[in-house]
């Protein structure tokens, strides 16, 4: 019988792989076809990247280029967040959102919606209750029809699935304390599911939020959505973010809370994934400006390119953790960006700090980690 590999050694082999691909290349020998993402992802497994107004423009022939070779599916990174598409209470911006949509569907991509409720990205009209009073459950649940109904049923039958609520839960899997829960109460969260399926049945609805590999937030989401589903709402799965780091969360930490939301029944999306390379001081959140600087200044540790160990322990991380998406069937991998260049991680959670937090470099060539990601789907694959 043959023996399980851990995480650890599969993604070992995987780099090992990858490693003698480059040295073959360098040596001048024939590359085998090229085989993109997408094609060595199981068929039960989207692989997608979220791109930015710019991309979705064709501004950045270098990301588009990627997107349409790797990919299958994208996301907004902006786009269709409420400060963006709905800016004032009687006004709309489509043209930018528009334009996403065609370019996942020109491209037979499948389409994701991000995101329909979330306490930020939220102009400010829609927390302002009426002449002066403080916020109502009427007005609010009001404003919050209007609006999805206006989105998800613009694009009814052209995105597959929405992000409808976003980052709804404290790090001990309470309701966050947001200006939804004061004026709505805690269904709000189920309002904004009904209104989503009642704006377009046949899209796959999702619960979006991060650092459910803690374990009380987990369980909370796994709460939230069985609650939901008793309900008679439609929820289609649960999203991961997945800003992570090259050492944290552990693997053993990732591997668990897969498997307690795939026993729990509940399909598992990683939404927003890319991996930081620089050290987050506790002191950067609320730091003052002065103080930034100091932490900006000390852990700015790559300003002029990536070591090759780093490359490495960057290709090993993404390696180990594709292999426990494989293990554990997660539907769908959507890295939160294309490229090194424009990722947001630069400006967070201090502006100005060069990062490198993706598969491909700022000029769009492939780095290790891209490599030992698609060994580790080949191998899993067997292609």
């Amino acid at each position: 019988m043959e023996m399980q590999r851990t995480p650890k050694a599969a993604a070992a082999l995987a780099l090992c792989a990858a490693a003698a691909l480059s040295a073959a290349l360098a040596a001048g020998e024939q590359a085998p076809p090229p085989l993109a993402l997408k094609d060595l992802a199981p068929k039960t497994m989207l692989v997608g990247a979220a791109i930015d107004r710019p991309q979705a423009a064709g501004q950045d022939p270098a990301a588009v280029a990627i997107v349409e070779r790797q990919f299958d599916q994208v996301s907004p990174e902006n786009d269709l967040k409420w400060e963006r598409i709905h800016p004032e209470p009687d006004r709309y911006d489509f043209a930018p959102a528009d334009r996403y949509v065609e370019f996942g569907r020109s491209r037979g991509m499948f389409v994701v919606g991000h995101v329909l409720l979330w306490h930020q990205q939220t102009p400010a009209w829609v927390k302002a209750g009426v002449d002066g009073k403080p916020l109502d459950r009427e007005t609010a649940l009001a404003r919050l029809k209007a609006h999805v109904d206006a989105v998800a049923g613009r694009y009814k039958g052209r995105v597959g699935g929405w992000d409808v609520v976003n980052e709804a839960l404290e790090e001990d899997g309470s309701l966050r304390k947001t200006f939804w829960l004061d004026a709505v109460g805690p269904d709000y969260v189920e309002k904004a599911f009904e209104y989503a399926h009642g704006a377009d049945p046949a899209a796959e609805l999702y619960y979006n939020d991060y650092n459910l590999w803690k374990t009380a937030k987990r369980d909370a989401a796994v709460r939230l959505v069985k609650e939901l589903r008793a309900k008679g709402l439609r929820v289609d799965g649960i999203g991961e973010q997945a800003h992570w780091g090259v050492d944290d969360p552990p693997l053993a930490t990732i591997d668990e809370m897969l498997a307690v939301f795939g026993a729990a029944g509940i399909p598992v999306h990683i939404t927003e994934l890319d991996m930081d390379v620089l050290p987050r001081d506790p002191d950067m959140w609320g730091a003052d400006l002065s103080k930034q600087a100091t932490i900006r200044a000390k852990t700015n540790l790559y300003p002029d390119g990536l070591p090759p160990a780093m490359q490495e322990k960057l290709a090993k991380r993404y390696a180990e953790c594709f292999l426990l998406f494989l293990k554990h069937g997660v539907r769908r991998v959507t890295f939160w960006g294309v490229t090194d260049k424009s990722s947001w991680l630069h400006n967070f959670p201090i502006r100005g700090r060069v990062n490198y937090p993706l598969l491909w470099d700022r000029d769009g060539r492939e780095k290790p980690a891209f490599g030992a990601v698609a060994e580790a789907l080949r191998a899993h694959g067997g292609l």
